[in-house]
C-alpha cells in the first residue's frame, strides 16, 4: 500500500526548475533514503509530501487514512524539514512539552523516555538557547518520534550529531523500522542510507531515479 505518491510532478522555484515530471511511490513499512546535492530540491520535495507546498504540475497523493475530510495537512506524521521554532529561554522538556500540548495525546512521562532514548537528560536546566547544535537535533528527532507517528518524513536528521549519536539514532530508526513505520529521509552519508534503508533514490537531472 502506498504511503505518499507523487505522479507527474513538476516545481519551479524563483524561475529555476526544482523537479520536472517527477513519479514515485513509497510504500508503508518501508524506509527510504534520498540523496543529491545541496540546492537539488530535497527540501522542497518533504515539504510537497506533507503539503506545506503545491507542485505546479502534478498530483502528491497522501494515503487517505492519514487525512481526515478537511484537513490540508497529514495527520500521524513526524517531520524534521526546516527546524521547529523553539522558544530560546526554555528548556527541552518545556519545549517538547508545548508542542505535545497541541494534540494533548501524550504524557509527561512518555516525553521524558523519548527524551532519554535520545541521550538528553530530561531534567536539564539549560536553557535551548544555549544547547549545542548536535542537542537541538536530538530535540528535532524527539519531537518527530515522540507522538508515535507512522510516517516519519526527516531531513538530514544525523546533522550536528557526533558519532555515538549517529549510533543512538540509527539504532532508534531501525527500532522503529521494525515495528512498521514509514521512514523517509535524507543524508549526505551514505553510510547511514545503506545501513537504514529498503530503497534509495537519487535527485538528478530534476528526476527522483533509483539507485542501483
Amino acid at each position: 500500500m502506498s504511503v505518499i505518491e507523487l505522479k507527474n510532478v513538476s516545481k519551479t522555484f524563483k524561475g529555476y526548475t526544482i523537479f520536472d515530471d517527477v513519479s514515485v511511490m513509497f510504500e508503508e513499512g518501508k524506509c527510504y533514503g534520498i540523496m543529491g546535492p545541496n540546492g537539488s530540491g530535497k527540501s522542497v520535495l518533504f515539504k510537497m509530501m506533507c503539503q506545506f507546498v503545491i507542485p505546479d504540475v502534478g498530483e502528491v497523493s497522501i494515503n487517505s487514512k492519514f487525512m481526515d475530510a478537511n484537513a490540508r495537512f497529514p495527520k500521524d506524521f513526524g517531520i524534521i524539514i526546516d527546524r521547529p521554532g523553539y522558544i530560546p529561554n526554555k528548556t527541552g522538556f518545556e519545549n517538547l512539552k508545548e508542542l505535545a500540548s497541541i494534540k494533548n495525546n501524550i504524557s509527561d512521562a512518555k516525553i521524558e523516555e523519548v527524551m532519554r532514548q535520545v541521550s538528553i537528560d530530561p531534567k536539564l536546566k539549560q536553557k535551548m538557547k544555549n544547547y549545542s547544535l548536535g542537542m537541538k537535533q536530538k530535540i528535532s528527532i524527539a519531537q518527530a518520534i515522540m507522538e508515535n507517528q507512522a510516517v516519519l518524513i526527516l531531513d538530514e536528521p544525523f546533522n550536528g550529531l557526533d558519532f555515538s549519536s549517529v549510533e543512538i539514532v540509527r539504532d532508534i530508526l531501525l527500532d522503529l523500522k521494525k515495528q512498521g513505520k514509514t521512514i523517509i529521509l535524507t543524508s549526505h552519508n551514505k553510510e547511514d542510507l545503506d545501513i537504514l534503508c529498503d530503497q534509495i533514490f537519487l535527485i538528478d537531472q530534476y528526476k527522483i531515479i533509483p539507485k542501483v
